[in-house]
């Protein structure tokens, strides 16, 4: 009878001791379905420049030594929301290595991370009740970069927002004469790195051949 009185005792013990005891490191959520308020535990690794690394605020993140809150996790990239927000869940995806610029990111690393926003876009229209989104990168201060650390915005959109100025502005169309063929070619030629390039420059439009 004693044995069996005791046994809601021992219960509420065990559950005591589950709550105070700290929680193996095999047992936590895996980071990529993780949603709470705090660091991720992926530690960095080493970039291109170890001192802009130290000092950057994607890097903390990576490194735990900064909050933010995460929404997608893998081995190569990272998604968080943006702290200053343009609009409702605009959302970043970041390398978890340091590159300081878009040219700086090897093309596998750009590849890993833009292979995400398909779902990951789906994902924030969904939470958000937005119908489109902008992808946006920022590359270099004149283009309005801020954080000299890699980066790609997912920035949800709804009709009439106004979110953009230069949407009002009138473009001008392309003229398709000499100055743009100088432009082209003058691109072309600097063109670095591109497989089969010269196998293909000369398809898709008789311009390029020009």
């Amino acid at each position: 009878m004693m044995e069996e009185e005791g046994a809601p005792a021992r219960r509420r013990l065990a559950i005591l001791s589950s709550h105070i005891r700290p929680i193996p490191p095999q047992t936590q959520p895996h980071p990529q379905c993780s949603s709470a308020v705090f660091p991720s535990n992926c530690a960095s690794e080493t970039g291109q420049s170890q001192e802009e690394a130290a000092d950057c605020v994607f890097c903390k993140i990576v490194r735990g030594q900064a909050p933010a809150l995460k929404v997608y996790e893998d081995d190569v990239c990272l998604c968080i929301l943006d702290s200053n927000p343009l609009s409702h869940g605009h959302s970043l995806i970041i390398p978890k290595r340091h590159f300081s610029s878009l040219e700086a990111t090897p093309p596998e690393v750009v590849g890993a991370m833009c292979s995400k926003v398909p779902f990951i876009s789906k994902a924030v229209k969904k939470a958000t009740g937005c119908d489109s989104f902008n992808l946006l990168v920022n590359n270099g201060a004149a283009a309005g970069q801020v954080i000299f650390h890699t980066h790609i915005h997912i920035i949800p959109r709804k009709a009439s927002d106004c979110l953009w100025a230069s949407e009002s502005l009138r473009r001008r169309k392309l003229k398709l004469d000499q100055e743009g063929l100088r432009l082209a070619r003058s691109i072309r030629d600097r063109l670095q790195f591109v497989e089969n390039f010269d196998e293909s420059k000369g398809q898709g439009s008789s311009l390029l051949g020009s």
